[in-house]
């Protein structure tokens, strides 16, 4: 039985959700318990007490929304600044993109470690230390004067979001009811969108330095309100705090509200899980499991190297090599891409999670390829008043925030893709501008094929039939 429950667990690790380094990804969709339904961030489905919205529930779903907010900040931060950031501190093409790299390096190294900082600290533990990080990354680089001090900043950024990634998708799944668990978490990819899109918006408006105040705001916000919220009634089981997790979950679900079952469940849960889980990361390497992580991290290498991290850091200066209005580009990007991700999550559980990744995957494709060709035009002086039509159009069909992601091993090696991009991607611009895109085109490409030809639909099925869809058998 142990067996059993830890290959479940096992298996898990390929489709619980998280967030990356570049934007939010659910699937969970409110059917079932989510990455991190148990205090370990498994999968399973708990029966949740009839609730109202409460207070301290809406607290600690904006005390999400603004680490979502913050998640998109840094990601969208050297996008509209590169120019400045350059000309004041004299920065040459490597050392910004050093500078731009270093948020995916920050985030590999706080994925690695998420597990065991949150579950160490608890998650509202981690929360304070995230916001030193945040607040201070972002001090760093407003106040700096050295191109040292401006990478430790945004080093720390990234090891932030590398921790909130894993996070945020957790705690949202052990604090909310089952019945607003989908609506909750599909909050997250919004903030993050919009997070972005207000660095598109904002940047090319205001000063590198004051851009960097603003974004500290996210965080001070959430300074006072970590006092009232309450720790994830999980990981209170999972540490043994009994009284605290009945007093964490009735604050959550309301007064007049029955918790017993639900905490009944929890307890019961989070005992067959600490039972379960003496197996090692090493069993992902079993035969049986080859296909999947074959699938899902060949999925999550071809979209990072089809350029999301390209897009998400050096828009600006892509619209400005096409002959584009940095001010007008990045606008126009931002407002597109907000109607994109509301558009996808509406649409997300009514026509299927893998209809939107071929989307996805095609809209990635697209984008490179216009955007290829609109430079292509451009060096050969064929088209010159078209070129930037191209441009402009390619980078708005490019869906930045689609990214998803699998288990840790899958998300390192996304990772290390990521900073390949971020980190060369300057170099190959001036290498050359369309055949760079071109790359990018054929990745994705070929990431749309994988996907048409290995991934399972998800819509409507529970955990258990998406395992039998993926390892062929169900877990008992």
């Amino acid at each position: 039985m142990a067996n059993q429950q830890r290959e479940a667990i096992t298996e898990s690790l390929l489709v619980r959700p998280r967030l990356d380094d570049n934007g939010f990804r659910n699937e969970d969709g409110g059917e079932s318990g989510g990455g991190g339904g148990g205090a370990g961030g498994g999968g399973a489905v708990l029966n949740v007490a009839s609730s109202n919205v409460t207070t301290v529930l809406v607290l600690s779903v904006f005390v999400n929304a603004c680490m979502a907010f913050g998640f998109g900040n840094a990601v969208g931060y050297s996008s509209p600044t590169q120019t400045g950031i350059m000309e004041d501190l004299g920065l040459s093409v490597a050392e910004f993109s050093l500078f731009g790299s270093l948020l995916t390096l920050g985030a590999m190294l706080g994925a690695i470690m998420s597990g065991k900082i949150t579950d160490l600290l608890g998650r509202k533990g981690s929360m304070w230390i995230l916001n030193v990080f945040y607040i201070g990354g972002w001090l760093a680089i407003a106040f700096t004067e050295v191109p040292w001090l401006l990478d430790l900043g945004r080093f720390a950024l990234g090891f932030r979001n590398g921790i909130t990634g894993y996070l945020m998708p957790i705690y949202t799944a052990e604090i909310a009811p089952k019945n607003l668990r989908g609506r909750i978490s599909t909050l997250g990819t919004l903030m993050v969108c919009w997070g972005l899109s207000f660095m598109y918006v904002v940047g090319p408006f205001v000063n590198w330095r004051t851009l960097a105040l603003i974004a500290t705001v996210p965080g001070l916000l959430q300074l006072p309100l970590l006092f009232f919220i309450p720790e994830s009634p999980r990981w209170l089981a999972k540490v043994g705090r009994e009284k605290d997790l009945e007093a964490a979950l009735q604050s959550l679900r309301g007064d007049k509200v029955d918790i017993s079952e639900e905490a009944a469940e929890i307890k019961d849960y989070t005992e067959s899980l600490q039972n379960a889980s003496k197996g090692s990361i090493l069993d992902v390497f079993q035969k049986k499991y080859t296909r999947p992580l074959l699938i899902f991290g060949g999925l999550l290498i071809l979209q990072s190297l089809g350029g999301i991290a390209a897009i998400s850091y050096y828009s600006g200066a892509i619209f400005i090599s096409a002959g584009i209005s940095s001010q007008v580009g990045l606008v126009t990007l931002a407002v597109v891409q907000t109607l994109l991700g509301l558009v996808g999550i509406i649409l997300v559980d009514k026509v299927g999670r893998r209809p939107i990744l071929l989307v996805c995957s095609a809209g990635l494709c697209l984008g490179s390829f216009l955007t290829g060709l609109s430079f292509l035009f451009k060096d050969f002086n064929w088209w010159d008043k078209g070129s930037p039509i191209f441009a402009l159009i390619g980078l708005l069909v490019f869906p930045v925030n689609v990214k998803g992601s699998a288990g840790s091993i899958c998300n390192l090696v996304s990772n290390t893709c990521n900073w390949i991009v971020a980190y060369f991607f300057n170099f190959l611009l001036e290498w050359s501008s369309a055949g760079i895109f071109f790359i990018f085109s054929g990745f994705s490409g070929a990431s749309f094929l994988l996907g048409a030809a290995m991934v399972p639909e998800t819509k409507g099925r529970s955990l258990e039939q998406i395992q039998a869809a993926m390892f062929g058998h169900s877990v008992e």
